[in-house]
């Protein structure tokens, strides 16, 4: 434990039986409390896996919810549970649990309520392998929702996350999309009610067996930051009232 919080580390999966252990060993045990995985309904054998592993609370899905559907399964237990601080760690292996211990430090001594694990501080996108477009594409979203959510941050679209509970119970995160916009949508919700973000550098792993969308969902979720950023900014000026931001 950190400063006698309990951290629990939330995984999203959705056929990740071929990376799943290899991400389960690196977890720092002597500083995690519980963890969970949520099978999104996938057609390998994660989920008999994850009960092999020993994981400590192992659901599956009876059908497919998205990768927003399945976080809010990952949350609502999580807080179940009594976490002080939850952690969303992909199981695909593209971003380190080695960092779980210092994301955890940043939110335990008060420093920020919410870390993430950036790509882009550094240079460890493009060195992981991240495709060019992905990259452009990242910047480009990024500086348009800085400038509109009147922020600073290196990146939004970070699978590599770390909360408070207080953080989690404050926004109403069931309320968001089931698909991939529920990340971003979780942001501007945590910006909206006044949370400092805290970021950390995040070497990233892009291969074969990691999880990544094509180009048409990407683009689709490109749009769905747009949107999200203009209500976002609409909002806090008070033109329109978007009522998952209260």
């Amino acid at each position: 434990m950190i400063n006698k919080k309990k951290v629990v580390v939330v995984m999203p999966a959705y056929n990740a039986s071929e990376t799943l252990e290899k991400t389960y060993n690196e977890i720092p045990f002597q500083l995690v409390d519980d963890v969970i995985l949520v099978d999104d309904h996938g057609s390998d054998n994660t989920y008999d896996l994850a009960k092999k592993l020993g994981i400590n609370h192992v659901i599956r899905h009876e059908f497919n919810k998205g990768y927003g559907g399945n976080q809010k399964t990952c949350y609502n237990k999580a807080l179940e549970l009594g976490a002080d601080i939850v952690v969303m760690l992909h199981p695909d292996y593209q971003y380190t649990p080695k960092l779980i211990e210092s994301m955890c430090y940043l939110i335990a001594n008060g420093l920020y309520p919410v870390v993430l694990g950036s790509r882009i501080l550094g240079k460890g996108a493009l060195k992981g392998g991240m495709p060019i477009y992905k990259y452009i594409a990242n910047r480009c979203l990024t500086l348009f929702q800085n400038i509109l959510m009147n922020q600073k941050l290196s990146e939004y679209h970070t699978g590599y996350r770390a909360f408070s509970a207080e953080v989690l119970k404050s926004i109403n995160f069931n309320s968001n999309s089931d698909d991939f916009i529920f990340d971003n949508q979780m942001l501007a919700q945590i910006m909206f009610k006044g949370n400092e973000i805290g970021e950390i550098t995040c070497p990233t792993k892009y291969f074969e067996e990691a999880s990544s969308i094509n180009f048409q969902r990407s683009s689709v979720y490109g749009l769905g930051v747009i949107y999200t950023s203009i209500r976002y900014f609409l909002t806090k000026i008070g033109l329109i009232n978007w009522k998952i931001l209260k």
